[in-house]
């Protein structure tokens, strides 16, 4: 059993490497008779295969006139997109700056309004009425109401007595 041990042990272990290793700093000696500069032969082409690669390589005149067509549509496309892309960048900005102008419109009109409203004073409006122009408050009977009409006017037809 011993010597079974053995066996299996070496085998396990004895297996040549197939490893080659170069050791030092000599470079490999080429055959002799081998010239680097010899290009290897290539296969002789077909008659049909030849024709077709050379047909290949060579544009036909109204594939050239439909590339340089398409080319064309192509640029005049892009150029007419640049072109509506910088007049929407253009008109949002001027719709911006309207904008802005007319918040700070709006902003100088209602302190404006508050200015005018606050330097109102009713006491005195009422004082120089009575005072000075003679107006009194509407007695009984003076007071006429109208129904209401789906125009914003009212339109008096006959005097009142």
């Amino acid at each position: 059993m011993a010597q079974r041990r053995n066996n299996i042990n070496t085998r396990r272990y004895d297996v040549p490497k197939k490893v080659a290793y170069l050791e030092g700093s000599a470079a490999r000696q080429l055959k002799e008779g081998y010239d680097t500069r010899k290009v290897p032969k290539r296969k002789r082409l077909s008659n049909m295969t030849r024709k077709n690669r050379e047909r290949a390589s060579h544009m036909n005149p109204g594939y050239v006139l439909f590339l340089s067509v398409a080319l064309v549509f192509a640029v005049i496309t892009l150029c007419g997109y640049i072109n509506l892309q910088s007049d929407i960048t253009n008109q949002v900005n001027a719709i911006s700056e309207m904008e802005s102008r007319y918040n700070n419109l709006k902003l100088t009109n209602d302190e404006e309004y508050n200015r005018i409203n606050s330097s109102i004073d009713l006491e005195q409006i009422k004082a120089v009425a009575i005072g000075e122009l003679g107006m009194t408050y509407a007695r009984e009977g003076q007071i006429i109401s109208v129904e209401d009409a789906e125009t914003d006017y009212v339109r008096q037809t006959q005097p009142l007595n």
